[in-house]
C-alpha cells in the first residue's frame, strides 16, 4: 500500500499486520518541531541582545528614554523584517536547490540507471550488507521509480524534501520571535522617563530574559541547561557592556574635539 507523508513524499508500505501493530503502539519521543525552534532561537536570541545593546549605548550617551524606546522600535521593525526575510531567502533556496538536485537524480535515473542502480548497492554495502541481500533490495527499487528517487535523494545527497510553506513559516516565525525578544530590553523605558535609571532595570530584566532563555533552549537542544544559560546571558551582556562603553568614549572624545 502506497502512503504520501506530509511533504510529498511516497512511501511504500509492505509491512505485515503484526508489525503495523507494533508501529502503531509504538510512539516516537523525538520532537518533529526542530525547524521551529531553530527559528526561534535565532529570533528571540538575536531580539534580545541587539536591541539591548542599542538601548544601552544610547543610555551611554545622556539620550532620554523617549529617544531611546523611539530608536529602540524602529530597531525592533527594522531588524525583526531583515530577519525574517533572511530566513525567508534562506528556506527558499534550500528548497530551490532540493528542486535542481532532483531533477538532476530524475534523469540519471532515466539516463543511466544502470550506474544509479551500483550506487544504490554501494550505498547499502557502507551499511555491511552483503550482494546477496541488497541484490533483492535493488531490484526492487528498480520496479518503483518514485521510491527510487526518494531512495537516492536522502541516502545518496542527504536531502530531505522542505515543506513547501517551510519560507513562508520561517519569515514569520523568526520575524515574531525578534519582536518579542526585541521589546523585553526597551519594555522599562517605557515606564522610567531617566535613560539612565531605565538602564538599570533593561539589564536586570533582559539579564533574567537571558537566563531563561538560555536554560530553555539547552533544555530543548539537549545541551546544559545552566551552561546554556550563563553563555547566552554572558553573550548579551557582553554587547551592551559594549555598546555602553563605546557611546561612553564617543561622547567624550567628542567633547574635546
Amino acid at each position: 500500500m502506497a502512503e504520501e507523508s506530509s511533504v510529498g513524499v511516497v512511501r511504500i508500505n509492505n509491512l505485515d499486520a503484526e508489525k503495523q501493530t507494533l508501529l502503531n503502539n509504538h510512539k516516537e519521543q523525538h520532537s518533529s518541531a526542530g525547524e521551529i525552534v531553530r527559528d526561534i532561537i535565532i529570533g528571540v536570541s538575536d531580539g534580545l541582545t541587539v536591541p539591548f545593546a542599542l538601548a544601552a549605548g544610547l543610555s551611554g550617551a545622556n539620550a532620554t528614554s523617549s529617544i531611546v524606546l523611539t530608536a529602540g522600535i524602529a530597531e525592533v521593525a527594522a531588524g525583526a523584517i531583515s530577519m525574517g526575510l533572511g530566513g525567508y531567502l534562506a528556506a527558499k533556496s534550500e528548497a530551490d536547490h532540493y528542486a535542481r538536485e532532483l531533477q538532476r537524480e530524475q534523469d540519471e535515473i532515466d539516463t543511466v540507471p544502470d550506474t544509479e542502480a551500483a550506487e544504490v548497492a554501494e550505498i547499502l554495502a557502507e551499511y555491511g550488507i552483503e550482494p546477496h541481500e541488497y541484490t533483492p533490495v535493488v531490484n526492487a527499487l528498480r520496479k518503483r521509480p518514485q521510491a527510487w528517487l526518494d531512495f537516492m535523494m536522502k541516502f545518496e545527497l542527504g536531502l530531505e524534501k522542505p515543506d513547501p510553506r517551510r519560507a513562508l513559516n520561517s519569515a514569520m516565525t523568526i520575524a515574531l520571535s525578534y519582536i518579542l525578544g526585541g521589546m523585553v530590553p526597551l519594555f522599562p523605558y517605557i515606564f522610567v522617563p531617566k535613560a539612565q535609571d531605565a538602564v538599570l532595570w533593561s539589564v536586570v530584566v533582559t539579564i533574567v530574559a537571558l537566563l531563561m532563555f538560555g536554560y530553555g533552549k539547552g533544555r530543548f537542544t539537549g545541551d546544559k541547561p545552566f551552561k546554556s544559560a550563563f553563555q547566552t546571558a554572558l553573550i548579551g551582556a557582553i554587547a551592551s557592556a559594549a555598546a555602553y562603553g563605546m557611546a561612553k568614549l564617543v561622547q567624550k572624545y567628542s567633547v574635546i574635539f
